[in-house]
């Protein structure tokens, strides 16, 4: 008698644990851990995952699983124990925790097939089985459990000669085509060729075509080569000289493009140097975590492929990791043009069926190299080679709902499990992760200078106050307006960058440059229009909006905000004839669009491109000399403690695109607050500086690297019932922690109020707390027992956005 440990999909604290199951006699062999099945749950039936199986139980009365959904389990081992490190680390469900590892086509409504093997014809199958699959080779998966042949079926999918397909209603289907190939050896069908009559010349014709190919072709292929219509090969179908079959073709996004092959390209001194500990590390198979320090167009991507290529070489399997916004089809061609079909892409880009193909390539090891978002890092590989996270700074590599995970974490726990070096890249590394290499946490490798010995661009800042005082009142300041024209002239592009991550508008004075601060945490005032208030979202202190400005008495004090459509007509008005590209989320909402403006751009069909973030990463076009930042100071007075380390990081990698091949660039950076330390260094670009600026800061406010966060959020229909709750919670954490620790709050959220619940909110500021984890835990087991009472408690360790 085996039993089954299930994990059931109910994410509920109740069934946060495995339930056993019977596994029926006739099922012993065929189910594993790292399967879904579907079992009996209350009056209903559920999707399930298993992740044991064990001889005995403590239970008496257990009832029977209903029936496998795959032939061969969906996460490994090693996945499966991952699971268990997330549901740890981040506090979440052990369901949430194995869900996020799959495809959404694996979450949906399913149908599920059983089909012969690609190349396998019916007789390779015992007897028994050939008569129960119909002309196209498949077999239902309800008809094969009535006929009680499961066991059957799984011992043939264990040979390769059958396998599973999920037809998932509604969602996805895989993608079948008919093919045609010959059922005898070319020497035979060219003696029934001679044995056909004078008038069958159409019939003559095709197998005159398969004497000289002698393999499978597509249908549609055929008839058009030819020119004949499918009777001709329907009839020679039926004489058992030719037999047409139903093959799953991929959905392939990259399928009507051509890469180009690309050669490995020589290493300079710096490069050479930074990939040496790497490949020693890829070598003798051991884990160490790489910072790869590089500026930007330093030739970080040559020795990601270079490494790659390493152990791709030694038989092993490769993630890279990329920012959402930078997957690129500049990204996506330099690993398809090195490594060919041997990538699979995986991004939010891509259709439900796509993800789904891209993902099974994965999965039967028809891929080395796995290039994606963040979702990427749970790619079934069973050979991890190495792990590369490009641009590790980027914030979209945490993700906001649960599982709250961060991609490095993960990377780093799966590397540890593999044996094998995980390279972080990054031009402005995260506070974090630099003073860990500082520490000797992490091996620091380091690239100085540009890979053709360009300069960086040269940076200006222009101070808008004195242009404001200058009697200039556009959003483009005189030097940048010039400079734009100047491109136009000389037939050279430019870029223009409007930082419009500012939701919250802040009050500034147009004349000094005086933006209204928090007495009590350095960080600025959101202004709420509703009463005309200005309030902090960290600590609660409200004021006032000033009438004149508190520095100088001006009266232009002003609250803040602008979109990219304001900047295009303004552009159209003073520059009509430039040709203006528009990126931002209204204009590349629809799929291809991203791709399909970046190649407009990159042939030259015009001379500004105007975006948001999603224009800062990985463009690497050699026309762009004119870098513009319009608004530099939208980050800068968020009401977020990264607030300067974002701006510098991303006012950073906005120059580091102009001037990356024979041209020199140049880089204007606009802004209010020329003076603050951020926007000075990035003009400078100088890492070392600003990190030791703002670790300054961290220290004295007791923010990472220092301490580690925890968020714990509260709402309720009722306010005060929150801000009761949260004192109850905050005074828990606070008698069951140390005195090192902080706790700050209860505060109402920066964003108080959302779909009519009132959110209050307690920052745990910690560097040892070994019960913490312990605490938290209790108080999300003692709230979602609660649940009857509407009030909602959630927990972000480490959180990136503490909205």
């Amino acid at each position: 008698m085996k039993i089954a440990s299930v994990i059931v999909d109910v994410p509920a604290k109740q069934t946060d644990k495995s339930f056993d199951y019977l596994i029926p006699p006739d099922l012993e062999e065929t189910i594993q851990p790292g399967m879904r099945v579907i079992v009996p749950f209350g009056p209903r039936k559920i999707q399930g995952f298993v992740i044991a199986v064990k001889e005995n139980s403590d239970f008496n009365k257990l009832r029977e699983i209903s029936e496998p959904m795959d032939l061969e389990p969906v996460l490994n081992q090693e996945l499966l124990e991952l699971g268990s490190w997330l549901t740890e680390h981040t506090l979440c469900f052990k369901i949430s925790a194995f869900q996020v590892m799959l495809p959404a086509a694996l979450k949906a409504k399913y149908e599920k097939k059983v089909k012969l093997a690609e190349e396998k014809g019916i007789d390779v199958l015992p007897q028994t089985l050939q008569q129960l699959f119909d002309k196209s080779g498949t077999i239902h998966w309800e008809d094969a459990l009535r006929n009680g042949i499961v066991p059957i079926l799984q011992r043939e999918a264990a040979k390769g000669n059958l396998e599973v397909m999920y037809e998932v209603k509604g969602k996805v289907n895989k993608k079948l085509l008919k093919f045609i190939h010959p059922l005898k050896s070319a020497a035979a069908i060219e003696e029934e060729l001679n044995k056909l009559p004078q008038r069958a010349e159409k019939q003559k014709e095709v197998l005159r075509y398969f004497v000289e190919n002698h393999e499978k072709v597509e249908l549609r292929t055929l008839l058009a080569g030819l020119n004949i219509s499918q009777a001709t090969v329907k009839a020679l179908v039926e004489k058992k000289l030719l037999n047409e079959i139903e093959l799953e073709v991929y959905r392939d996004p990259y399928a009507d493009r051509t890469f180009e092959r690309t050669m490995p390209i020589p290493l300079s001194d710096h490069q050479q140097q930074a990939i040496i500990p790497v490949l020693q590390s890829v070598e003798n198979k051991q884990h160490d975590v790489f910072l790869l320090y590089g500026v930007t167009g330093s030739g970080k991507t040559e020795i990601y492929l270079q490494s790659i290529q390493d152990v791709i070489e030694q038989g092993g399997e490769a993630i890279v990791l990329v920012p959402e916004i930078a997957l690129t089809p500049q990204m996506v061609n330099r690993f398809k043009g090195r490594f060919g079909n041997l990538v699979a892409v995986l991004h939010s880009g891509l259709s439900a069926g796509e993800k789904y193909d891209e993902w099974r390539k994965i999965q039967r090891k028809e891929v080395k190299v796995v290039v994606g978002a963040r979702s990427a890092i749970f790619a079934p590989f069973e050979k991890l080679g190495i792990i590369i996270i490009d641009e590790e700074h980027e914030t979209s590599y945490k993700q906001e709902e649960m599982p709250r995970y961060h991609a490095r974490d993960v990377a780093i726990e799966r590397a540890k499990k593999h044996n094998c070096p995980v390279v972080l890249g990054s031009a402005t590394p995260s506070l974090e992760t630099f003073a860990r290499a500082q520490k000797g946490v992490y091996q620091l490798l380091t690239l100085p200078s540009r890979v053709n010995k360009q300069a960086l661009p040269a940076v200006e800042i222009i101070d808008m106050r004195e242009e404001l005082r200058e009697g200039n009142r556009s959003m483009f300041s005189r030097k940048l307006l010039e400079m734009l024209k100047e491109r136009l002239e000389k037939k050279e592009q430019s870029v223009l960058f409007l930082n419009k991550r500012g939701h919250s508008s802040f009050v500034m004075c147009r004349d000094c440059g005086y933006v209204m601060n928090c007495p009590n945490c350095e960080i600025s005032l959101t202004y709420h229009r509703v009463n005309e208030q200005m309030k902090c979202h960290y600590c609660g202190y409200e004021s006032k909006v000033p009438k004149n400005c508190p520095e100088c008495a001006s009266e232009y004090i002003r609250y803040f905000g602008t979109g990219t459509q304001k900047v295009e007509d303004e552009l159209g008005k003073i520059l009509p004839e430039a040709r203006v590209i528009r990126m931002d989320v209204d204009t590349t909402g629809r799929k291809g669009s991203h791709e399909r403006l970046l190649k407009e751009f990159q042939e030259g069909k015009a001379d500004i491109l105007l975006g948001t973030q999603m224009i800062a990463k990985g463009l690497d076009f050699p026309n762009i000399t004119l870098v513009g930042v319009l608004s530099a100071d939208t980050m800068l007075h968020l009401p977020d403690f990264r607030a300067s380390e974002k701006t510098f990081q991303l006012l950073t990698q906005v120059s580091g695109r102009a001037g990356r091949h024979q041209l020199p660039g140049e880089v204007i950076i606009q802004t209010y607050t020329p003076e603050h330390y951020s926007i000075v260094l990035a003009g400078q670009q100088d890492y070392g500086h600003f990190y030791q600026q703002e670790m300054m800061v961290r220290k004295l406010h007791h923010y990472p690297p220092f301490y580690y966060l925890a968020l714990v959020t509260v709402s309720h229909e009722q306010l005060m019932t929150v801000v009761s709750e949260t004192e109850k919670i905050a005074a828990f954490i606070r008698s069951r922690s140390s005195n090192q620790s902080v706790i700050l709050g209860p505060a109402a959220s920066p964003i108080p109020r959302i779909n009519n619940r009132y959110r209050y909110q307690c920052l745990i500021k910690y560097k040892r707390e070994p019960g913490l984890f312990d605490t938290l835990r209790t108080i999300l087991d003692q709230y979602q027992v609660d649940a009857k009472s509407g009030l909602q408690v959630s927990i972000d360790v480490n959180p990136y956005i503490l909205m």
